[in-house]
């Protein structure tokens, strides 16, 4: 099995023609860079050189044609102990390989059942190349018949040992011909906003759960949306928009104001500056993609029982993170895609 072949000459250019192991040296010569982040302090960052390894049987080797990087990186970075993210490309600490969206051929496989060649869609490190333990999706199919989902377009995923833990969502690489929902003419917009929409589309899921405790919108009847000028927080606005009667509010800073405005999705606009002016009546809840203490602080002060939920999404704010302690209303929940992924 194999990605989708292109109709390129070259494994390593855009969609990347079957090369042979042997025309690869097993990759001894080939060099591989490594862009590497401190998990102490995410301002220092390295590009690591070095040279590939060898095969062994069951692994693929992936050149890494582009990969996404946005706010959202950040937030693996903050949350990276807490959820593994750092673990998905492990590599000697104090340094780490930041997960990312990306699109990537096989150029060599010491796989039976996948062939060099082809384009995938998956998380791969800010690396040139990166090999991984693959399984093809109709033995992971057998093997784990309680993962069965949605997958037509999965060639295979990474089952190496420390991948065990990690969500299918973040293990498959799909491959692009057989994804309806990839253009080849879009492929940076497709890296930069699939992760956000589905993120949003999750949240939005979550949210309208009309079976979980407290019932659709937890019995809010606004939400209140930070960051609101983000990529994932315009994608939740979007959904958010199709609910009927319910009621969405952007917040996000003063500069930014008048062009999530202009974008017609939430039904009102306020900077930071303004959350007291709002009803604290209302019956309200927060999805949190700035990750500001201070932020998060007025709102639970202001609304205080009448806060519904609180969740954390993101942290586009990262700087300015603060505890949750003593907070009035609910007690912050960070959400989790790939949970209410499973879940559908």
């Amino acid at each position: 099995m194999a990605c989708s072949s292109g109709g390129s000459t070259s494994a390593r250019s855009y969609c990347g023609a079957p090369q042979t192991n042997a025309s690869l040296a097993s990759g001894e010569e080939d060099p591989v860079m490594d862009f590497e982040v401190d998990r102490r302090d995410f301002r220092r960052t390295r590009i690591v050189a070095g040279r590939g390894t060898s095969l062994s049987p069951g692994q693929i080797r992936l050149a890494v044609e582009r990969f996404a990087l946005t706010t959202n990186n950040v937030t693996y970075a903050v949350v990276g102990d807490m959820l593994d993210y750092w673990g998905f490309f492990p590599t000697e600490a104090p340094w780490g390989r930041l997960p990312a969206m990306g699109l990537g051929a096989v150029v060599e496989s010491a796989h039976p059942d996948i062939a060099a060649g082809g384009r995938c869609f998956g998380f791969y490190p800010m690396s040139s190349d990166v090999v991984i333990t693959a399984e093809p999706l109709a033995s992971t199919a057998a093997a784990h018949p309680e993962r069965a989902r949605s997958t037509d377009a999965v060639a295979f995923r990474d089952v190496g040992p420390h991948r065990a833990q990690h969500a299918a969502t973040y293990t498959d690489f799909r491959d692009v011909a057989a994804d309806a929902m990839f253009n080849p003419n879009k492929a940076d917009e497709y890296l930069l906003l699939w992760g956000m929409f589905m993120t949003s589309f999750l949240v939005d899921d979550y949210l309208a759960d009309a079976d979980a405790e407290g019932g659709v919108f937890r019995g809010a009847g606004q939400t209140l949306v930070t960051s609101a000028s983000s990529k994932t927080s315009i994608c939740l606005a979007a959904c958010l928009a199709r609910r009927e009667g319910h009621h969405s509010i952007g917040l996000t800073s003063p500069r930014n104001r008048a062009f999530v405005k202009g974008l017609g999705l939430y039904d009102e606009v306020i900077s930071y500056d303004e959350i007291d002016r709002t009803d604290a009546s209302v019956a309200s809840g927060l999805v949190d993609m700035a990750g500001s203490g201070p932020v998060r602080s007025a709102i639970h002060t202001h609304f205080a029982d009448n806060l519904k939920f609180s969740i954390a999404v993101g942290a586009t704010h990262w700087e300015e993170m603060g505890g949750d302690s003593d907070l009035p209303g609910p007690r912050p929940e960070f959400f989790f895609a790939p949970g209410q992924s499973a879940k559908r």
